[in-house]
């Protein structure tokens, strides 16, 4: 063979070599990508190796050493780049194979280590994790899964460790970052946990609100350290604050005393925690132990019926804590989650005894107006029976209703409260509430209108509202209310008949028998109250009136013909919704419009309306240019209905030149 050509093949076989050599290193890369550009190019390539007609040309190379020499290349050994491409292809299958056997091993001991993480073995978990590993080694839940069980174990160092091998498989593992915060806040690193949870919420902005939880935890955390540190600071400089909380507690730790010498220590302690650092003082002082390891205190809290010197110490005790506990997230967290307290607040708020329910609602309420001390709420306590506690405190004549009220308020903002709510609603709050409601002139009205609207915003809740909405006792009892409040002649019943109307809108939203049996009675209630003149509801608050009662009544008309054909029968004229359509609020135009419409399907009632200025008032809202566009809609569909039902109204609508608004109002008419 000549040089030239001698050379020109060997060159040619290079860059055949080098080409396989990328093709392996492709076949072998942890990026799918290229893994999978690789494959398609090795396929390509037996299959042109297949269909060429051309000779295969052989070359020789030696394994350590490159000849160019003839003699030389025919003695190395012998490349055959089909067969080379086919082992290629065996080995990728192989190892497909292979990774198929791993992972589902992996798999398995992944399913036996949350096992024994469930059972609370983390010493096994981790074993069955790390064996996992050793099968597949980018599986990236094994790595959390363990670094889960590491922290569990306080492993904190380990966790991270296997956090970052989690996010070297993917960058974007929100519970690697997840658990990686948890990490670094338990080891203090403050900064680095919240770069965690910041670089979750950057991956994910969806999780707002598990970042804002963590965010809050890392912030609680740091400054309890803080605290803590400054406490320490107050010890070690031998303050008289600091000295008088440790050695009150010193004192009440002795064993065998009178009652009322624990009473008066405690009175004492309550006085001495001032501020942000006696707090801490007493947290870091062992405080809450009192109730845990002495006895003539623990009985004293936790008797059924109390004697006087037992409520003495419950109502010091509550308040000592509300002291402890005011705007303190960690003080808070160990009250609440003591076994004794947790078991006893239900109890307390339902003693009967004035003193022990005004405190306990004290305490209570540090807790429910934030959402941390919510959410500690909700998560540590039983609250099933809590609304129907609370609502018990409407009969309060003092500061106890109101204090009642505004925890309820403030615990229908957790979905989980209302959730809890569902479990004793038709058993016992819906029978105490329909027996409020019949004996309405006997409770605190002030509390009792707030407690009918914590009712009403409860109804967002859909299991709730379809559970009142089926509660037969519980609308008569509304009816009778609306019955007897509208007609006595002083108005402080006036919230409470509002708050009644508003409940009512609420169930209305539902569709049942029910409903439908008392539609015609309700919407008999909203026209009495519509058309009162003597000023008694219909005054400055008089257009609240008029929303609650408009709303409710197109409500009840929307699709009961028998309550159209009553509201026709009783107002003929039309009087009251002809002067709602007067007003200047665009709710209550726009309901009126549509109860108008709803009506005019009743024989009779569009005639009835052939000496009235009607056709001008809907002409002016069909043609206007109001705010809420139901205004528009309702109004030209009321107004095409009037003219398909009693064609004389058109010649009113000729006079006023209307019709080309009527026209240019047509696509509202859906109905006609």
């Amino acid at each position: 063979m000549p040089a030239d050509a001698e050379e020109e093949d060997f060159q040619r076989f290079l860059r055949r070599v080098d080409a396989v050599t990328n093709l392996v290193q492709g076949l072998n890369s942890p990026d799918p990508v290229v893994k999978e550009k690789a494959t398609a190019e090795a396929e390509t390539r037996l299959h042109e190796q297949e269909t060429s007609m051309e000779e295969e040309s052989k070359t020789a190379v030696n394994r350590t050493v490159i000849n160019t020499r003839a003699s030389d290349m025919a003695n190395a050994e012998t490349v055959n780049a089909d067969g080379f491409l086919a082992t290629l292809e065996k080995d990728a299958k192989e190892r497909a194979e292979r990774r198929k056997r791993n992972e589902q091993l992996a798999n398995a001991l992944k399913e036996e280590g949350n096992n024994a993480f469930r059972k609370g073995d983390y010493v096994i978990a981790i074993q069955r994790y790390t064996e996992g590993l050793e099968k597949l080694k980018d599986k990236q839940e094994l790595y959390t899964n363990r670094a889960q069980a590491y922290l569990k174990m306080h492993e904190y160092g380990k966790t991270i460790g296997d956090c970052e091998w989690a996010l070297k498989c993917n960058e974007n593992y929100i519970k690697a970052y997840f658990l990686m915060g948890k990490a670094h806040l338990a080891l203090k690193h403050y900064s680095e946990s919240r770069q965690c949870y910041e670089k979750i919420l950057e991956i994910d902005p969806q999780k707002e609100s598990l970042f804002k939880d963590c965010m809050n935890e890392v912030d609680s955390e740091e400054k309890r350290t803080k605290d803590e540190e400054r406490a320490m600071k107050e010890v070690q400089s031998g303050t008289l604050a600091a000295q008088s909380i440790k050695e009150l507690l010193q004192k009440l730790d002795r064993p065998d005393q009178n009652i009322l010498y624990y009473t008066g220590g405690i009175r004492l302690l309550a006085g001495a925690v001032k501020d942000c650092t006696g707090q801490t003082l007493f947290r870091t002082n062992n405080g809450f132990s009192i109730l845990k390891d002495n006895e003539i205190v623990r009985w004293g809290f936790c008797a059924e019926r109390k004697n006087t010197a037992e409520v003495d110490l419950s109502v010091s005790l509550l308040f000592l804590w509300q002291a402890v506990c005011a705007g303190n997230d960690e003080n808070q967290r160990l009250l609440l989650t003591h076994p004794d307290v947790n078991a006893q607040l239900p109890k307390l708020l339902s003693s009967g005894v004035s003193e022990i329910q005004k405190e306990t609602l004290a305490l209570i309420s540090l807790y429910s107006e934030n959402v941390n001390g919510r959410r500690l709420l909700v998560r540590h306590q039983d609250l099933t029976e809590w609304l129907q506690i609370l609502m018990m405190f409407v009969n309060s004549t003092d500061a106890r209703a109101s204090s009642a009220m505004n925890i309820l308020s403030d615990l229908t903002e957790e979905e989980r409260f209302k959730t809890q709510c569902r479990v004793m609603l038709s058993t016992g709050v819906l029978p105490l509430f329909t027996q409020l409601l019949t004996s309405a002139k006997l409770v605190n009205q002030a509390a009792f209108a707030r407690c009918i609207g914590i009712m009403g915003n409860l109804c967002a809740d859909v299991v709730i509202r379809m559970q009142m909405a089926e509660c037969k006792e519980c609308w008569q009892a509304c009816l009778k209310f609306v019955d007897e409040c509208f007609d006595v002649s002083t108005p402080k019943y006036q919230e409470c008949v509002f708050a009644v109307l508003g409940l009512m809108m609420n169930l209305l939203l539902e569709s049942n028998v029910i409903i439908q049996n008392f539609a015609v009675d309700i919407s008999r209630r909203c026209m009495s109250l519509l058309r009162d003149k003597d000023g008694r509801i219909v005054t400055a608050g008089g257009q609240i009136t008029s929303t609650y009662g408009i709303k409710t009544l197109s409500v009840c008309i929307r699709s009961n013909r028998q309550a159209q054909e009553d509201l026709v029968k009783s107002d003929k004229r039309f009087s009251v919704l002809l002067k709602l359509l007067d007003s200047e609020n665009e709710m209550i135009v726009g309901n009126a419009a549509f109860c108008l419409g709803q009506c005019l399907v009743v024989p009779g009632a569009a005639t009835s309306l052939l000496n009235s200025n009607v056709v001008m008032i809907l002409l002016k809202h069909a043609g206007g240019d109001a705010t809420r566009s139901l205004v528009q809609e309702n109004a030209a569909i009321a107004l095409g209905k009037l003219c398909v039902t009693e064609p004389r109204h058109i010649v009113q609508l000729r006079k006023l030149n209307g019709l080309a608004i009527l026209n240019s109002s047509m696509k509202y008419v859906h109905s006609i």
